[in-house]
């Protein structure tokens, strides 16, 4: 049974027009996989991310966390935005504890698994510093290890290395496929960027121009550690460039096409 069953699901907002956002997504995402999705602006992608993690009501069709229907948040799904959104006045610490407090976890349980994600996102020694002491990649590992420490089934990351430098997106990249493959999580994980998407992903999903829907899924059976040169990524990083050049009209039917 797949790990997220996306359902046929539509999203439509209110309005004199009605916007349509997307429309038929269907995507069935197996247990371990780390699922990239790409698409032009505007085409919902964040939209399908909020609506997974329960925070968007569809206007049609279902999510499944296995073979529980969702319809609202579940313990089971975790999400990292782009924004860290980590409280000021609580040191990295308490911020990723927040939801173990909450938990009502036994205090020397607490202080374990917190410990364990400090060092699984490499926090060792800022762990009392407070977020404005703090780099925007180290923020953007404090709010990782704090969803993280929930131990969800499912993580949802939103652009979450959208707002850092080039040099620390390529290091976080390759923490969060480590930290993916000592979890054994399932990730969907939301870019506009393909490198990106190419390189983390054991699948990267192309949505088309809104209404979003999916216009091809590439397959990625490398193996890891991964080369970014390498040229079996490099070819599928510029056959996505064409396909999303190809993509011409909202309104165009397109046909779902696995790219192996």
């Amino acid at each position: 049974m797949p790990k997220i069953t996306i359902d046929n699901v539509t999203k439509t907002y209110p309005g004199v027009d009605g916007t349509n956002a997307l429309e038929n997504i269907n995507l069935e995402i197996e247990e371990g996989e780390f699922i990239t999705i790409l698409g032009p602006s505007g085409c919902g992608k964040s939209t399908l991310l909020e609506i997974i993690a329960g925070l968007l009501e569809q206007s049609s069709g279902s999510i499944y966390l296995g073979s529980e229907k969702l319809d609202g948040p579940s313990r089971g799904i975790g999400v990292v935005f782009q924004d860290s959104s980590l409280f000021p006045w609580r040191t990295i610490r308490k911020n990723i504890e927040f939801g173990l407090e909450i938990g009502k976890f036994p205090k020397e349980e607490k202080r374990k698994i917190v410990d364990k994600y400090i060092n699984l996102v490499n926090l060792k020694g800022f762990e009392d510093k407070y977020p404005h002491q703090l780099s925007g990649g180290m923020k953007q590992r404090a709010g990782l290890a704090r969803t993280m420490v929930n131990n969800p089934e499912v993580l949802l990351m939103d652009e979450p290395l959208g707002a850092v430098d080039y040099l620390t997106r390529l290091t976080i990249q390759d923490e969060i496929v480590d930290l993916w493959e000592k979890e054994k999580k399932t990730i969907i994980f939301i870019t506009h960027d393909i490198s990106e998407a190419v390189y983390l992903g054991t699948k990267v999903v192309l949505l088309s121009p809104r209404p979003g829907k999916i216009f091809k899924i590439y397959d990625l059976p490398f193996s890891r550690p991964r080369n970014r040169n390498d040229e079996n990524l490099l070819h599928i990083i510029d056959k996505i460039h064409k396909d999303i050049n190809s993509i011409n009209a909202p309104k165009q039917e397109e046909k779902l096409e696995y790219i192996l």
